[in-house]
Order: structure tokens, then sequence, then C-alpha cells
């Protein structure tokens, strides 16, 4: 999909450089093959959060700051249909490994959400997030030169399903993200949402609100630190 897409076509002008966004990334046959990898992993891989659960693939983050990835391949129902359309893009190229090595499975159902936050140290400052299922608003905050966000977002992102999303640059460093809890979101339209002109499908929101269902983001990084799996094991039979 997207085969003639290039990646300036996708840029949002109106956020710090760069975000990018690209609506059906990934097709509804793909999106359905993802979804039922996901759900049929063993409950006890999810860890089970007050708003919302996660997975972390294909290992979690080890070592005392939790820096540490596991030299261990992306599962192929993740990296097949999506890491040549990354490669395609130009998206990563200049990271650490050149590709991602790591996703963060979150699920969030209706009503669910997560505090405004910034990726850690760990990654390359980029990531790449696509949407299964349902929609969502991400919230956007100015960092203050304290380091502290600024009370209220200045700028609403809604990420469709099946929509990749990119964070890079200033965007990645300079602002914070979040995204409310509720049910509905409200006041949609081309003077609240950046990406308004860019939606595949602006009906869907023409009315000003939606009603959130249960949405899977897959957030694409480059983990800088990789540890081959014998190192690790020893590393940890040491604490």
């Amino acid at each position: 999909m997207h085969e003639s897409l290039s990646l300036p076509d996708t840029v949002v002008l109106s956020l710090p450089s760069a975000a990018y966004y690209i609506p059906n990334f990934i097709s509804p046959s793909e999106e359905q093959q993802i979804d039922n990898h996901i759900h049929k992993l063993p409950q006890t891989r999810w860890t089970v959060l007050t708003h919302r659960r996660l997975l972390s693939l294909p290992s979690a983050l080890t070592g005392t700051a939790r820096d540490t990835l596991l030299a261990l391949p992306l599962p192929s129902y993740l990296s097949d249909a999506v890491l040549p359309r990354l490669k395609a893009l130009g998206l990563f190229s200049e990271s650490a490994h050149g590709a991602p090595n790591h996703v963060l499975v979150n699920e969030y159902r209706a009503g669910e959400g997560i505090m405004p936050h910034e990726d850690g140290p760990a990654y390359c400052p980029i990531t790449a997030t696509i949407s299964l299922g349902g929609h969502t608003v991400l919230n956007i905050y100015k960092k203050k030169e304290d380091g502290e966000r600024e009370a209220s977002p200045t700028w609403r992102i809604l990420q469709e399903p099946r929509s990749l999303l990119v964070t890079t640059g200033d965007m990645y460093k300079d602002t914070l993200h979040g995204i409310a809890e509720r049910e509905i979101d409200e006041g949609l339209g081309p003077e609240t949402v950046v990406n308004w002109d860019m939606l595949g499908d602006k009906m869907a929101y023409a009315a000003g609100s939606a009603k959130r269902d249960t949405r899977i983001s897959l957030t694409y990084r480059d983990v800088l630190k990789v540890a081959k799996l014998g190192n690790a094991m020893r590393f940890m039979n040491k604490k």
C-alpha cells in the first residue's frame, strides 16, 4: 500500500518538526491478522496496569536501567507487512540499527488513556505507531524550559484505525503526548485537529464527536542497547 507515497507528502505541517501521518497504512485484512496473533498470546505475557494493558515484543527491556533489549527478532506478524513499508519511506534509516527492533503494544478500552509523557533515552529519537481497532485523539503538550509540560495540550492528532503516526526530531524531544480518559472524543474538526485534512475518512468524524472502541497501538522503536541472549542470561543469573 502507498507504493507511490513519499515522506514529505505525509508531514503534519502545523506541528514541530517532524511528525508524519499516513491513513490506511495497513489494510483491514492485515489489521485483523495482527490483532488475531496478538490475542492468541497467553494472558501471562500481558502487563496489566490500572488504565490499560501492554505487551513488550520481542521481550521486555532488561538491565538495572531497563534500557537493554534481548537480541531476538520481531514476530513475523509485526514485521513482514510493516518493516518494508517503513524502509521504503526512509524511516529508521538513520537509527542505530537501521530498523525498529522493538514494538510496545498497548490496549486501551473505551474510557482508558495514558498520562502525558515522553519516550525515554533507551530509544533512538523516532517512533512509528500503528492503530488497530479504534481511533484515538493524541494530545500534544509543549515542554517548558524547566522540563515540565504546559497545563493544556497545544495540539490534537486524530489517529484513525490502520493509520501510521511517526514522531521524530523536535517533535520527539520537545513535546509530551498523552491520551485523555474518555469514552467519546468531542470538538473534532479542522480547527482543532491538526491532521484533519490528512484523514482517510473525514465523514466518520464530521459530526464533531466520535465514540471510542477498544484500540491497540503498536509503537515501533529502535532500542539503542541490545544484548546477546547468552550474555543477558549470565547477567540475570548474577542478580
